[in-house]
């Protein structure tokens, strides 16, 4: 998937516009044409989603070229790169890295976290999901309607990557594959999906585990220390302490 790149509505960049005027300025009358200017190689700032220190990645084309960008800077596979949000760490689908990158955006990068088994009864025809892929072999949950089958079903959260359906295993496909394997199954029984949801933050492993539940203050000081060692983006750092301050409230 080719990957475009869309500035701001306002006036161009200083280095876009460069380029462009040397594209087309003519020659001097007997005169060699300059050199071409080189083109700036467009540096973007990354992040894994769940935390971790902030990289640069350049020099990238295609969403897979990306993936394995990213996967330098923090010296994981590509292949556990589930997908990509811009300019916050949230699993925003509003947010969803696709063919467009523009040159202040912040990247984001969903990693694979806890892998899950869950068998659904197939009651009416619609289950009530939305997929989409990565476009590069991941199908994922973009959307889960209200009061739907699939809604019914807590442990099934959008943002989960579909590894595979009644054991056959669909990494790989493209999204309307899988909506046309979803539609197919009969109704009136049950089937298997395995799901694997993307990392979360520290914070909220560590809440949802039951940790540090019972003594948020502590948790609070080591989270000082912690935070020092890692550049996390703002937003992550407030729903932490709106986090806290949950616990502490009973």
């Amino acid at each position: 998937m080719p990957l475009g790149l869309r500035g701001k509505k306002k006036a161009k960049s200083k280095e876009t516009a460069r380029l462009v005027e040397g594209e087309q300025a003519g020659a001097g009358v007997g005169s060699l044409p300059d050199p071409p200017a080189p083109a700036r190689r467009l540096v973007f700032h990354t992040q894994l989603a769940h935390g971790s220190a902030t990289g640069r990645v350049e020099g990238f084309s295609s969403i897979r070229e990306l993936y394995a960008s990213i996967a330098g800077v923090f010296e994981i596979s590509p292949s556990e790169i589930l997908y990509c949000t811009l300019n916050t760490p949230k699993i925003d689908m509003e947010k969803l890295l696709g063919g467009q990158l523009g040159l202040e955006d912040f990247i984001f990068a969903h990693v694979k976290g806890l892998k899950k088994e869950v068998n659904v009864y197939k009651s009416e025809d619609s289950l009530g999901l939305t997929i989409t892929d990565n476009g590069v072999g991941y199908a994922f949950i973009k959307r889960i309607k209200d009061g739907s089958i699939i809604d019914s079903v807590k442990t099934i959260c959008v943002g989960d990557h579909i590894e595979s359906i009644n054991g056959e295993n669909i990494v790989g496909w493209r999204h309307y594959e899988v909506a046309k394997k979803l539609k197919e199954l009969k109704k009136e029984e049950l089937f298997t999906l395995k799901l694997i949801e993307p990392m979360k933050a520290f914070a909220t492993t560590m809440f949802e585990a039951g940790k540090d539940k019972n003594n948020p203050d502590e948790f609070a000081m080591a989270l000082d220390e912690t935070l020092g060692d890692f550049a996390f983006p703002d937003e992550f750092v407030f729903d932490v302490w709106g986090a806290i301050g949950d616990a502490k409230q009973g």
